[in-house]
């Protein structure tokens, strides 16, 4: 069986390229992207009908969506199987999602509700697993200068999104704009019992921010459903607020419990938090979380339902995972047996302390976890799931 496999360089990739290669697959892969960001659609075309002309290939597998891929398989009528790892994905608005090559997997049953209509027989919801195998070997490898350097009361691996904040470039914006995105902000930070797109922006944000913005705006000729709309709440309003409610919760956590941050971005707002700078993905990443006492999460609103890759990264490590409260979590985890949940500030505080306090308790939480996610969620368990649906 042999499969192309498209790369651009997601973490994602390397899990799934070894899942398939158990299932005894021959995987072949299409790197060119890795280093040559800049590259075209005519040479991604090219490249791909090339591979596909080589190789009999049982289909074409890619992390997140490409519509020129789309178009390529349909030409030579070969199974796109794409599966999305991040949100927003604005390229899923392209009309060759109705493609009858295509096998669609989104991890948001958000964007699965959204798209789906589209291309109903064909377009599933898959959430995102954990490469507990890839991490146990990471573990066991632990050394006391690892334990010295990485053990932490709570600790946060991530971007503060102050260099993803597309809003704060914006310029001229009027006042009532401005006061429109604050209120919304507003009502949605830190509070995690309604999806911050309950409140939605209003056409004349909407063009605002569209003047504003300028040709930067993504813009798709022909979508299949209105765009605009869901652009400014996911791309510009979400990251905003991403960037809003890292800093709130951070400094308030930092009032009461050492925090220890690990990223690359701008710090300058925090207060009393300890940062430190970015940690390597493969080989440091799994050891802050197996050895930091609450792992904590909080995910981009743009992912309205699922669970993002953090939760499975820090489960499959051993560690202890409190994450903002998610709706799809209780389809896949049981809270306060395999992970916890805050639902805002307050009982983000409540419950750290409560678990800083309670080792045995905590330590049986992310035990309960780890056999959850090695279990039932593990990237051989998503590749079984799409070859069934193929």
């Amino acid at each position: 069986m042999n499969i192309i496999f498209y790369r651009y360089n997601s973490i994602y990739e390397s899990d799934m390229i070894d899942a398939f290669r158990q299932a005894g697959a021959q995987v072949i892969e299409i790197t060119e992207e890795m280093e040559d960001k800049d590259i075209s659609n005519a040479r991604r075309a090219e490249l791909l009908d090339s591979f596909i002309d080589e190789y009999s290939a049982l289909f074409v597998y890619g992390v997140n969506y490409y519509p020129i891929i789309a178009e390529v398989c349909r030409i030579k009528n070969v199974i796109y199987i794409s599966q999305t790892v991040d949100s927003p994905i604005l390229s899923l608005f392209d009309r060759s999602i109705c493609y009858d090559t295509n096998r669609i997997f989104l991890f948001d049953r958000a964007q699965f509700d959204l798209f789906s209509p589209h291309n109903p027989d064909r377009i599933f919801h898959l959430p995102l697993a954990s490469a507990t195998g890839r991490f146990d070997k990471v573990i066991s490898s632990i050394s006391d200068g690892d334990r010295d350097k990485f053990s932490a009361d709570i600790s946060f691996v991530g971007s503060t999104y102050r260099e993803k904040d597309p809003y704060s470039e914006l310029k001229g914006l009027s006042k009532g704009s401005k006061e429109r995105v604050d209120h919304i902000v507003e009502s949605a930070a830190c509070r995690y019992d309604r999806s911050f797109m309950s409140e939605k922006p209003g056409m004349s944000l909407v063009e605002d921010i569209k003047k504003a913005a300028g040709d930067s705006f993504p813009t798709i000729k022909e979508p299949v459903s209105a765009m605009d709309e869901y652009v400014v709440s996911h791309m510009y309003i979400g990251s905003h607020l991403a960037v809003i409610e890292r800093e709130r919760i951070l400094n308030a956590l930092a009032e009461h419990f050492r925090v220890d941050l690990y990223t690359r971005s701008d710090t300058s707002l925090l207060k009393g938090v300890h940062v430190h700078p970015g940690i390597r993905t493969l080989d440091e990443m799994p050891k802050v979380f197996n050895l930091s006492k609450i792992n904590l999460n909080m995910t981009m609103r743009p992912i309205e339902k699922g669970l993002p890759l953090r939760c499975f990264d820090i489960m499959g490590s051993g560690g202890f995972l409190m994450t903002n409260y998610q709706e799809e979590i209780e389809d896949m985890f049981v809270i306060g047996a395999d992970l916890e949940c805050y639902s805002d500030i307050d009982e983000l505080l409540d419950k750290c302390g409560y678990y800083l306090e309670h080792e045995e308790e905590r330590a049986a939480i992310a035990r309960r976890g780890y056999e959850k996610v090695k279990t039932s969620h593990t990237h051989i368990h998503r590749m079984n799931d799409i070859l069934k649906s193929i």
